[in-house]
Order: structure tokens, then sequence, then C-alpha cells
């Protein structure tokens, strides 16, 4: 009896240390122990981005950090788009393409670019944070100036997949709020031609096997539209056709890879509608999909805000699903 429960005492405590590791691996970092950025840095366009002959903005890296908190940092007006790389220490054949938010006026560094990146990295995930540039800057392609840049950059990732140990079939992307909007744009238009082919990376096909639109921005109808994106996807052309186009929702088809889907209920800056809206419209061409509606986590919760909150279960239901279907 005593030798049971002896083992029964070792199982419990195995798995309860088992979960403390895998949450103290995802708790995020703090902005008083901050870890060196990383230094490896793709230039997705080598000759400059398509179409900026008209662009007079001037990229610059804001710091919104708050003393004691989390680092806080947020690139505006890109002009030179990249990917800045995460190796892990053990590959485990797949990665994942980060593309964080900002309301198309932004991009956020750390709280869904690097932190979540640093995460994967612990799963095995090689993992590339976009930076792309704004939709209203006065690039030529407009509202397409992003989407661009991401086809762009999954080509460029499928040509490293063997020098950095991980399979171009297995490559995923996770889009945050407007980089949401982003990842379904990519996920619904990957085929469509925003720019001509410059290299041989450019033969490799856009389309992500994977996709997970975190709180995403996502339809351009102004009832359930986040407005400060709605706004600047539209700023080159703002007509009916052109925001039907930039409604994920209603480029919905059939064919498309597996998606999974993140919101919080009570999220007061992208209505949950736009989730919803999304997955009925996945679910109808009968795309392999997944929903969860948190009750509570409001908007960009990330890997950081997420303490004692139901949203925090989210990072092991991305992975769950990624393996699922093969990622």
């Amino acid at each position: 009896m005593l030798n049971r429960r002896g083992a029964l005492a070792a199982f419990v405590t195995g798995v309860l240390g088992s979960l403390a590791a895998r949450k103290a691996e995802a708790a995020p970092v703090q902005a008083n122990t901050p870890l060196a950025d990383p230094t490896e840095v793709i230039t997705l366009w080598s000759n400059g981005a398509p179409g900026g002959e008209g662009v007079t903005a001037v990229e610059a890296i804001i710091d919104r950090t708050v003393a004691g908190g989390p680092r806080d940092r947020a690139q505006t007006h890109t002009r030179k788009p990249t990917l800045v790389v995460f190796r892990p220490k053990k590959p485990n054949g797949a990665a994942v393409m980060l593309i964080p938010g900002g309301g198309y006026e932004r991009v956020v560094l750390d709280k869904e670019g690097y932190e979540t990146a640093r995460w994967l990295n612990g799963q095995g995930y090689t993992c590339f944070v976009l930076f792309y540039r704004m939709p209203g800057d006065g690039w030529a392609a407009g509202g397409d100036a992003p989407l661009q840049d991401a086809q762009r950059a999954i080509r460029i990732i499928r040509s490293k997949a063997a020098e950095m140990s991980f399979s171009p079939d297995r490559v995923a992307i996770m889009g945050f709020s407007a980089g949401g909007h982003l990842a379904a744009n990519l996920t619904v238009r990957y085929d469509a031609v925003t720019y001509a082919p410059i290299d041989a990376p450019d033969q490799l096909p856009a389309k992500p096997n994977l996709s997970a639109l975190m709180y995403p921005v996502i339809s351009t109808d102004p009832a359930i539209a986040h407005a400060g994106s709605r706004k600047q996807l539209l700023t080159a052309i703002n007509t009916p056709e052109r925001a039907l186009e930039l409604s994920p929702e209603k480029q919905v088809r059939a064919g498309l890879s597996p998606v999974i889907v993140i919101h919080a209920a009570d999220d007061k800056t992208v209505p949950v509608e736009n989730a919803l809206v999304m997955f009925t419209a996945l679910k109808a061409k009968a795309v392999p999909t997944e929903m969860h509606i948190f009750e509570e986590g409001g908007h960009g919760f990330g890997m950081r805000f997420t303490a004692d909150k139901p949203v925090a279960a989210w990072p092991g239901l991305f992975e769950a699903f990624a393996k699922r279907h093969g990622v």
C-alpha cells in the first residue's frame, strides 16, 4: 500500500512539475530582465520594397515601456520590411511566421512578436517575426502593400527550410489584431498576384500550411470593423469593391489550409464578431477550422496579459491544433 501511495505521489508531483515548467516557459519577459534582441535579420526586398516612389514617411522605433512594466516597443512607418529570426535549440521541423498587430499604423515588437517567438522556440518552432509596411503610407499597392510583404516573406522562409532544419510543408502563420487581418488576408489571397517575381524564392508557394488568427481584425463592414484599421486599409482606394476585396471573410473558398481563431468576448477594441464571421465563412466552405471564444481576456493579451484569465490556455490550444494538422 505504501508503495502504491508513493508511486501515486510521485506521479502527481511529476505532472504538477511538468505543468509548472510549461507555465514558467510561457512566462512573459519583464522589463527588469530584458533579453537581448535577436541579431539575425532577413531583408525582404534587396532593391527596396515595390511602389515606394511616393512614400515620404520615416521609419522609427518608439519605446512605450512604462517604468516597472514589461518592454513595449513599436516600429512605425516601415520602409524596409524584414523578418527577424528566432532559432530554437531543438528544431521540431516546423516554422511559424509571426505577424504582430498595431492597427496598421505600427508593428508591435515585444508583446506579439518577440515574446511569442521565444515561447514557440521552446516548443521547437523556428520563428520569423514580420515587420511589414503600412497601407496608409503612400505605397502604390495601398491596402495590398502589407500582403506583398507577407507573400514575399513566406516564400523566403520556405527558401530557408533546408538551411534551418524545418520542412517547407510545415510553415504556419500567426497574426495578432491588425496582424490577424494580414494573416487572414494571406490565408485567403495567398495566390493573388500583387508583385512581379524577382528571384528564385518567388517561385515558391505563398500558401500557409496553417493559420492562427489571434483577436483578429477581419471585416471592413463598418458595423463590426476596427475603424482605425479600416481607414488605413482603404486610404488609397475607398470603394465598396475594394472594401469587399479586403474583407477576408468574403474571400473564403474551399481548399484553404486549416485555421484556428482565438478571441475574447470582452474585447472592446476589435469586436468578437470579427472572429465569428470568419469562422462561419470557413465552416461554410468546409475549411478545417477551430474557434475559441473566451469570456475574459480583453484585447491584445498576447502572452503577458493572461494571468488568472481564461485566455491563458491559448498557447496550448494552438500547439495542439498545429500538431493535429501536421505543423
